[in-house]
């Protein structure tokens, strides 16, 4: 072997070595919100303090038979503090979804009425809501765009608004992530 071509060679290992890693999902949330592992960063992880987030989710897909990668983020979240050793009853999330990522609130049978396709988020969504997950509608945008609770999965909350829930979850110690 040429040894002045080793260092190219040991670089490009390591290159290959990194990428061929993949996401994981889990352990709180198996299906949905893969992570990356990160090994030993520089802005350490606090594992013994509490994580109180509250998800302001405006914005959904355009394709109908799109996953909301925003609703995704909140099992991201979960997953990745959870598998990097925060406990999980130190962990608290609340979904608060308004605007157009109101419709991915819908059960099927109501989303495929109004879409011609099953709700791409129904089970991301039942998911977060067996994990403890609050999961706030926004009162204002259930009106707006007609979706009565009746048509929302089981489980999902209706707020007076948005900003309402946003203001009283932060009262809770939450904080606010918008995406």
């Amino acid at each position: 072997m040429n040894f002045q071509r080793l260092p190219l060679f040991v670089l490009i290992l390591f290159t290959f070595y990194g990428y061929s890693q993949s996401t994981k999902a889990g352990p709180i949330i198996e299906d949905y919100g893969a992570v990356w592992e990160i090994h030993n960063p520089d802005f350490v992880t606090d594992t013994t303090q509490e994580f109180k987030v509250a998800f302001d989710v405006k914005d959904g897909p355009e394709s109908d038979t799109e996953l909301n990668r925003n609703i995704n983020t909140v099992a991201r979240f979960l997953n990745m503090h959870a598998q990097s050793g925060v406990p999980v009853s130190q962990i608290k999330a609340a979904l608060i979804v308004h605007g157009t990522a109101a419709r991915n609130l819908l059960t099927n049978e109501a989303y495929k009425k109004r879409y011609e396709a099953a709700n791409p988020n129904l089970e991301l969504v039942k998911s977060l809501l067996d994990a403890g997950v609050e999961v706030i509608m926004c009162g204002q945008s259930s009106k707006t765009r007609k979706l009565p609770k009746e048509e929302l999965i089981p489980g999902v909350k209706i707020a007076l608004s948005a900003m309402t829930a946003n203001i009283l979850l932060q009262n809770e110690g939450y904080r606010p992530i918008k995406l």
